[in-house]
């Protein structure tokens, strides 16, 4: 269960950007203490990859990681709360 205050969410990232997906292991690996899992998938014929990671934070910082990854160029996400 969610610590008080704190949000269960998924965020799914699609990177189509090769030279992109530098700046977003560096955003993950800034908020990597409330990422508790991460699913990454090359999808070399599509021509992107796709990264699904499952955080537990409060809403502020989840949309801080969103607001991150959303700003790098050639990303596009969503953000799902469970909890």
């Amino acid at each position: 269960m969610a610590t008080e205050g704190n949000r269960v969410a998924n965020i799914s990232i699609v990177v189509s950007e090769k030279d992109s997906a530098r700046r977003v292991n560096e955003i993950l690996s800034e908020h990597g203490e409330v990422i508790h899992g991460r699913l990454g998938i090359p999808r070399h014929d599509r021509g992107v990859s796709i990264i699904v990671i499952l955080v537990d934070a409060d809403n502020a910082k989840i949309g801080a990681i969103s607001g991150a990854l959303g700003n790098v160029p050639g990303v596009k996400l969503k953000s799902t709360f469970l909890i």
